[in-house]
């Protein structure tokens, strides 16, 4: 047990502290950024086509997934990732991404027990928590 404690102090000397600030403002930032995309997609849907705002959201969420889609099989999403950090993957984009990773990792494995299983096995959490967390605010929001 000691020898393990000594040999996590001796490697935390040498390890790099990774630049939080910079971390935080560059995923600020560019989730800022995509944001902002959502939003001048949304206003032009509805100044360009003359449709409602329900109906510019869903085509915005749609443009920003298909983008997603595309930027993550062409292997750019992973690089803007790793340069905007949580900025491009708390986002519905990067939901995308992460399903499309594991598809296209696991096609080789077939549709059902590599694509279809592998896929959920990512996504599964944030589809279950975001169920949850719409029912229980609905509850909230039928008491209120």
């Amino acid at each position: 047990m000691r020898l393990r404690d000594n040999y996590q102090k001796a490697v935390k000397q040498f390890q790099p502290k990774p630049p939080y600030v910079v971390n935080s403002l560059k995923a600020f930032v560019s989730g800022g950024l995509l944001c902002v995309l959502g939003e001048a997609l949304k206003k032009w849907y509805i100044n360009g086509f003359g449709v409602s705002q329900e109906v510019a959201e869903h085509w915005m969420m749609l443009t920003v997934i298909s983008l997603a889609i595309l930027l993550t099989g062409i292997g750019m999403y992973d690089t803007f990732s790793q340069f905007a950090g949580a900025g491009a993957t708390a986002l519905l984009s990067g939901f995308a991404n992460s399903l499309v990773s594991a598809a296209m990792e696991h096609r080789s494995e077939g549709w059902v027990s590599g694509v279809a299983n592998h896929m959920f096995k990512i996504g599964g959490a944030a589809i279950v928590y975001g169920i949850v967390v719409a029912y229980v605010l609905g509850v909230v929001y039928y008491i209120m």
